[in-house]
């Protein structure tokens, strides 16, 4: 079940870091006109239909068994071991787009949540019994799987796979041990649960009256909304109050915390790897160096962050910028809207980069209900795309608003769309899922794509600070901020490793050196008052076991790649359509090697600077402009 496991993580993830405004325009789904809701007949016609490709699959569970000692003793097995897990994965992923789409239209209906967890039940199950497989396939040798597919040339979707686990054998274990393994997965979500049921349901949040005389309730969605305010003040109030709430249960958030690192640390033990950080980025064989490069590579250009958070600063028209003056407006008088059919029409005007069929099909998700637009009551917070339904559609989530963002979510979904919809259509199935590591590339492209457009064809200046801003705002979060986050993460896994415990008094210690050396507090570039270094009591990601960096290279990459294409480099654009053809034939360094970018080098992350300080250039260069007006 790893294709449907990645699918899951991947869509809870785009979830968390994308969450829809307190002040989003509900409406009910009587009131939405059909075409800009999913179809999700395309899946299945009915609960019914659902109910019964769902016993039909569970049916076919124990015929693994059958496979059991014999996986190394013939091709024609080997093969019919393989096509079967593969036939049943394939079900599984569509029955799991239908179950979990259908909970996240509203999430009060109880029938639909009973439906999704009844399939995280049977995965579990599945694993459990085809937990031999791993095990077996770790005795063939490489002549013996290159006889087998000679013998069988069916096995050469399952190439990959194969000798992935010859390069990874050493941390296989024997069945029984792969058994227990797999029946972990009932409690390795433990830290998480229980963290996101605290902070989400049972944290008792405050209560602020701001300076106009509103009731603030500053719950996870209050927060997002109040700490852009205008008035100074009141942002400092919303801050102050929000991170004591966090403060007075930093004791419970830490040992939630500590509990997820011990989970980290227990798989990475069990599998034989030297360190948390080597267990999680071996899954695609990610080099440790990779992600200790990035963060070499962010200190090493903390003076072009610096400068933004001094370009921030100067349009605040501030003596000093704090951290609660991050999240602030710096733009007066600038309300871009949009129709969700106007940005339909953007965007399709953005990719024509890329050629007619990639714009043809974008245009089939919009006319075909793979969007479901608006937000409704009960609906999921935020925006994903699911390609999980290998012989269906990508299904893309939103919760439009008609602001720019809402605009930059919708061509950044459908990035997530476009690959999945070119692997599962490129791919045979065992090689079409691709890495989370290459995951937001895709995204974060059409996105550049976007942002270059709307920058040609605005002139006026304040509105091209607007977008400017807007960013590298999101460089900051997504480059920057990520990067902060990961660097945290590997640091109290360093310490965890090392026989220390984490508590939640060393867990904001150690939060605050990184965060205070990021922002630059030390050289007063930004003043980071010592109560909001419980932030990490907040971030869910930290329970997601190494994941986060990802955003941060994934950036990088779609940028050198963005500026290949929009160059018109010879090439650019049929390498970059190979790129997200390519789903998991390869393994991700080498795939994105293949579209001409190396990210064991640091130029991807050169080029992302240079992209930045140009941006900042032309900033200053307006608002140099603006002042002798």
């Amino acid at each position: 079940m790893k294709r449907l496991a990645s699918v899951l993580i991947l869509m809870s993830l785009l979830i968390a870091f994308s969450q829809t405004p307190a002040s989003a325009q509900t409406r009910q789904r009587s009131e939405i006109a059909p075409q800009d809701t999913w179809n999700l007949q395309d899946l299945y016609e009915s609960d019914q239909a659902w109910e019964q490709a769902k016993n039909d699959v569970t049916a076919q569970f124990d015929q693994v068994l059958n496979f059991q000692g014999k996986l190394t003793t013939s091709a024609d097995q080997l093969l019919a071991c393989l096509e079967l897990n593969s036939k049943i994965s394939r079900e599984f992923g569509r029955l799991s787009s239908y179950a979990s789409m259908k909970s996240d239209l509203d999430l009060r209906v109880s029938k639909n949540l009973a439906m999704k967890q009844q399939l995280e039940q049977l995965s579990t199950d599945f694993s459990s019994k085809a937990s031999f497989i791993g095990p077996e396939l770790a005795r063939l040798d490489k002549p013996t799987i290159d006889r087998f597919i000679a013998e069988k040339p069916a096995l050469k979707p399952y190439k990959m796979t194969l000798y992935d686990i010859l390069r990874t054998k050493k941390h296989l274990l024997s069945e029984k041990e792969e058994k227990i393994i797999a029946l972990t997965g009932l409690l390795s979500d433990g830290p998480y649960s229980i963290f996101s049921v605290f902070s989400n349901a049972e944290l008792p949040y405050p209560e602020i009256t701001l300076s106009d005389g509103t009731a603030a309730t500053l719950d996870k969605a209050g927060y997002a909304r109040y700490r852009v305010l205008q008035n100074r003040s009141d942002r400092d109030a919303v801050f102050q109050a929000f991170w004591k709430s966090f403060e007075k249960f930093k004791g419970t958030f830490g040992t939630q915390l500590y509990a997820q690192v011990k989970k980290d640390m227990f798989y990475a033990h069990a599998r034989n790897y030297n360190s948390s950080l080597e267990s999680a980025l071996d899954k695609n064989n990610i080099p440790t160096d990779v992600y200790l490069q990035l963060i070499e590579n962010v200190h090493n250009n903390l003076d072009s962050f610096h400068r933004y958070l001094k370009i921030k600063k100067r349009m605040l028209a501030v003596d000093t910028l704090k951290y609660s003056d991050l999240y602030a407006p710096v733009v007066k008088d600038v309300d871009l809207k949009f129709t969700y059919a106007q940005a339909r029409d953007l965007v399709l005007d953005a990719v024509k980069p890329l050629g007619p069929d990639y714009v043809r099909v974008i245009d089939q998700a919009f006319k075909n209900r793979w969007i479901d637009v608006y937000p409704t009551p009960g609906k999921r917070a935020g925006a994903y795309s699911n390609g999980s339904a290998y012989d269906v559609h990508p299904y893309i989530l939103l919760n439009y608003n008609d602001t720019y963002e809402d605009v930059s979510t919708l061509a950044h979904e459908l990035g997530h769309t476009m690959h999945s919809y070119y692997s599962n259509k490129t791919q045979p199935f065992p090689t079409a899922d691709y890495s989370i590591f290459v995951a937001e590339v895709a995204s974060t492209f059409n996105e550049a794509l976007l942002i270059d457009k709307m920058l040609r064809e605005i002139k006026d200046d304040d509105t091209r600070l607007s977008l400017l801003m807007n960013y590298l705002d999101g460089l900051k979060g997504t480059v920057f901020r990520q990067a902060q986050f990961a660097e945290f993460e590997l640091r109290i896994h360093e310490l965890a490793e090392s026989g220390q415990p984490l508590t939640g008094d060393v867990l904001t210690e150690e939060y605050g050196k990184i965060l205070k050396t990021y922002y630059g507090h030390d050289q007063h570039v930004c003043y980071i008052d010592d109560l909001y270094t419980v932030e990490w009591a907040y971030i869910p990601h930290f329970y997601y076991n190494f994941y986060v960096y990802q955003y941060s290279t994934s950036f990088t990459a779609s940028t050198a790649l963005a500026e290949k294409v929009l160059a018109h480099e010879p090439g650019a654009v049929e390498n970059y359509l190979k790129f997200i053809s390519a789903g998991g034939s390869d393994y991700p360094i080498q795939i994105l090697k293949n579209a001409g970018v190396d990210m064991t080098t640091p130029d991807p992350f050169q080029k992302t600077m240079t992209a930045m300080n140009r941006t900042m250039d032309e900033i200053e260069a307006i608002l140099n402009k603006k002042a002798q007006n």
